[in-house]
């Protein structure tokens, strides 16, 4: 029986691998149903539709990168934290980009709040306390954190630096050293 051993783990899982060779973008139930050898309708059976599938790849990501986030902080503080959570995010992107995309994907407020998106931001947190940042900053630092993140990684994958006489690893570490920079200046920290 070609359906036999299907279950909702095994297609998110399918589907994570295949957003990973084709991309998010190109991701379908059809797609992920071939590469399990069934028809469509057999998945059916364990996802509603098409933005299921993919929810449960973001979901699946997010708690995976924020897994290895924590894994990459334990022990950590300071700038050295900062860089260890940034090189698990960009090291996961790289080995996994449809699944990285897929922590990009927007997700209802339920789904997102009870995700492991709100680990990330906690780990942003607990990062940025050795910074010692008053609010409204550390809010925005978390913001500008992810947004330089993302942007850089974001970038660097889609061929952005490939002709450019500089590295990119050499310009990811000025960026850590510049961010770092940033936050220490607005520190509440004496110099």
């Amino acid at each position: 029986m070609a359906g036999a051993g299907i279950t909702g783990e095994r297609i998110t899982r399918t589907a994570a691998e295949l957003a990973d060779e084709i991309g998010f973008d190109k991701l379908t139930v059809s797609a992920v149903a071939r590469r399990l050898g069934v028809k469509d309708p057999s998945l059916y059976a364990h996802i509603e539709n098409a933005r299921e599938l993919k929810v449960r790849v973001a979901l699946l990501a997010l708690e995976e990168m924020a897994d290895r986030a924590a894994a990459a902080l334990a022990g950590r503080s300071g700038k050295d934290a900062l860089v260890a959570f940034a090189d698990a995010y960009r090291d996961y992107a790289k080995e996994y980009p449809g699944r990285y995309a897929a922590a990009r994907f927007e997700l209802d407020p339920q789904t997102a709040a009870g995700s492991a998106g709100p680990r990330h931001s906690e780990m942003m947190r607990a990062i940025l306390r050795g910074y010692e940042l008053p609010e409204p900053d550390q809010t925005d630092a978390v913001r500008f954190l992810g947004g330089a993140f993302h942007g850089y990684v974001s970038l660097e994958m889609a061929g952005g630096f490939r002709h450019t006489p500089r590295e990119a690893d050499a310009s990811w570490a000025w960026t850590l050293d510049t961010l770092d920079l940033a936050l220490r200046s607005r520190s509440r920290k004496p110099a």
